[in-house]
């Protein structure tokens, strides 16, 4: 049973040690509690609860204190993908709700398996989930000051293997901050979230630039064609390269193997392999 997490990228960690410190004591807790929760829970159900965890933590960018964009609103999106049965389901831009993963988990029970915008709404709505304000005071004080380093890169997720092998990814965000109403972020799609039977992957980054590089679906491919995990991971990231490409990437096979990299420094990870380790 193994368990991987990531907080996503956080510029003001390198200036703030108080900061740098809070989100490595909230990663460390909640991995723990995770793995946990693992011990008696499937992959998607560990994977799904833990990114709640994520989303309830206001140091992250998903969920509570999750990013205002341009017209002062703030959406949600979120997925999730069990590796054994090969579902995959997500909600775009949904507002008002405390734990977008939450609505993921609840469409893999039908057919219409991705909702955006109003419709997600509805159908949270209609399953009884309550309205929820998602502002933080300081995400207000950004919006309104547009401050320069505001914007960040703070998409959570978390890849789980549980007892019986199976995997299961999940992953959540709330945008990266001032961006144009509508706008798709790459967490509620197969580029930025994906497992199947041999791997399981989660990104974080610039949407635009995992959706360029269908970055967790081409990991996971190039794993099921029998390409260890690192070698996969690290040839995806170099493609991104003649654009510059953004991401950051946690993952985990169905034999344990456990692979983290970024494109650019300062992802921020913990995992739980039976210890605890933490980075940022």
């Amino acid at each position: 049973m193994k368990l991987i997490i990531h907080g996503g990228f956080f510029s003001e960690s390198l200036t703030n040690q108080e900061v740098k410190k809070a989100k490595q004591d909230a990663l460390r807790e909640i991995v723990m509690l995770g793995h946990k929760y693992l011990e008696n829970h499937t992959a998607a159900q560990t994977a799904v609860y833990t990114v709640c965890l994520l989303e309830d933590c206001d140091l992250f960018n998903a969920g509570t204190g999750s990013q205002i964009q341009s017209d002062g609103k703030i959406r949600l999106s979120a997925s999730l993908m069990d590796g054994k049965t090969q579902k995959f389901s997500g909600v775009i831009n949904i507002e008002d709700v405390k734990n977008p993963i939450c609505i993921a988990e609840k469409l893999m029970d039908y057919d219409d398996r991705v909702l955006s915008g109003q419709g997600a709404n509805n159908f949270a709505i209609n399953n009884g989930v309550a309205y929820y304000n998602p502002e933080t005071p300081q995400r207000r004080k950004e919006y309104e000051k547009k401050l320069s380093d505001s914007i960040r890169l703070g998409t959570v997720g978390c890849v789980a293997l549980d007892f019986y092998g199976n995997i299961a990814a999940a992953t959540s965000t709330g945008g990266k901050g001032f961006e144009m109403p509508g706008r798709v972020s790459d967490s509620a799609t197969t580029a930025g979230n994906y497992a199947n039977a041999y791997a399981g992957i989660s990104c974080t980054g610039v949407g635009e630039d995992i959706v360029s590089g269908s970055v967790a679906s081409k990991i996971v491919t190039r794993v099921t064609d029998g390409m260890p995990l690192s070698t996969a991971t690290e040839i995806t990231l170099d493609e991104m390269k003649p654009y510059n490409g953004f991401a950051g990437v946690v993952g985990i096979t169905n034999n344990g193997d456990i692979y983290h990299a970024d494109t650019h420094p300062y992802m921020v990870w913990a995992l739980h392999d039976g210890e605890v380790e933490v980075f940022e």
